[in-house]
């Protein structure tokens, strides 16, 4: 098994311990991360030794990477695994995938690459490098079916995990949020690059928003604690002078108090979405990084947040690039506060999709994994 980050650990542990349920000294080993190991994995190699972002920084450790793949490759050989599992990561895993399938290995992979969002041209390579493709979203695996890969749909951890919704009300008050006070959460997102471009633009925003809602709670959620000292020494003052609260390490909690969140673009869209709390999605990406993306037509579909792409519809507002304006994102927040019918169709479609979604995604991809290898 091979994970690639902690998003990735996570999925891997859950599928793991249903493995383990279902076959009785089974053994697991791989790219582990401590969730994995806890759910009996061997750790041959650690989550940080893939813990790279960006362009640059990966070419600049594109030799070691390199070398461990290689190496990684070897030792797989020597195991003679019945199949590898590769979850996420897939800029590393799938090149090693396919390698691992010409030398007869069954290789399946957990959790689809963004194909419909950008870099289609990627699918017939995936689907030369797989036996088996496990995905997160219902719409994924027609995709892969004209190119001959079998894709199944086996739910998402996320939905699992909030089946049953915590009462909103103590998670307030664990915040400190008065009754009738208005909450806005306001997510910059978990990369150091993110919060670089993203810190001030919240500011900003968070100003306004202190202007027509002088009672309101704001709070910045961070991803990590050590996100803290870089949104002070970028935005530090404004955000003092907004009475801005940053917290750490309670997204969730945050989301699921919140009256409504302001969010860069990610997988923190989809747990806005899943815990009912109404957003604005917002992304700004360097800009010759957009321009390039533009120029070679790389972006493929019509929405950037999961809940839009989920649903086909533009359920919630999305503001890239220039249109993430300070005075945009507040005025899209107040509409939501000022909607409590839109609000009210937004929950109980959140609700849909937390069905849909939540269907045991780690015993789903047991079963598949097992069925594959003709023990289902």
């Amino acid at each position: 098994m091979s994970a690639g980050e902690a998003s990735g650990d996570q999925i891997a542990a859950d599928l793991a311990r249903a493995l383990g349920d279902r076959v009785p000294g089974i053994e697991m080993a791989g790219l582990a991360g401590p969730r994995m190991e806890a759910a009996g994995v061997q750790p041959w190699y650690g989550l940080d030794t893939l813990n790279v972002m960006g362009l640059t920084e990966v070419i600049a450790h594109l030799p070691r990477l390199l070398r461990l793949r290689r190496e990684y490759r070897q030792r797989i050989l020597a195991w003679q695994p019945d199949a590898f599992i590769s979850i996420d990561a897939p800029d590393f895993n799938l090149g090693l995938a396919r390698q691992l399938r010409r030398r007869g290995l069954t290789t399946i992979h957990y959790v689809s690459p963004s194909v419909w969002a950008w870099r289609a041209h990627r699918i017939k390579k995936i689907a030369r490098s797989l036996d088996l493709l496990l995905t997160l979203f219902p719409f994924e695996p027609e995709l892969y079916r004209p190119h001959g890969l079998e894709a199944r749909f086996v739910g998402h951890h996320l939905a699992d995990e909030l089946r049953t919704l915590p009462d909103r009300e103590p998670l307030r008050g664990q915040l400190g949020v008065s009754e009738g006070q208005p909450l806005i959460v306001l997510l910059p997102g978990s990369r150091g690059g993110e919060i670089q471009r993203h810190a001030g633009l919240l500011a900003d925003a968070a100003s306004r928003l202190r202007r027509r809602y002088s009672d309101a709670m704001l709070v910045m959620l961070l991803a990590r604690r050590d996100h803290k000292a870089q949104v002070l020494a970028l935005a530090g003052n404004a955000l003092a002078e907004a009475g801005v609260t940053l917290v750490a390490d309670e997204t969730r909690i945050g989301l699921a108090a919140a009256d409504v969140a302001i969010a860069a673009s990610g997988t923190v869209t989809l747990e806005a979405f899943l815990v009912g709390c109404p957003q604005v999605v917002f992304y700004r990406l360097p800009p010759s990084t957009y321009w390039l993306a533009r120029l070679l037509r790389l972006v493929k579909t019509r929405h950037v947040s999961l809940p839009n792409i989920l649903t086909g519809q533009g359920l919630v507002p999305e503001r890239l690039q220039d249109a993430a304006s300070a005075e945009q994102l507040c005025l899209d927040a107040i509409a939501w506060l000022e909607r409590p019918g839109q609000v009210r169709d937004y929950k109980l479609l959140a609700e849909a999709w937390r069905t849909r979604l939540g269907r045991g995604a780690g015993d789903q991809a047991a079963e598949a994994i097992l069925e594959k290898l003709g023990h289902g």
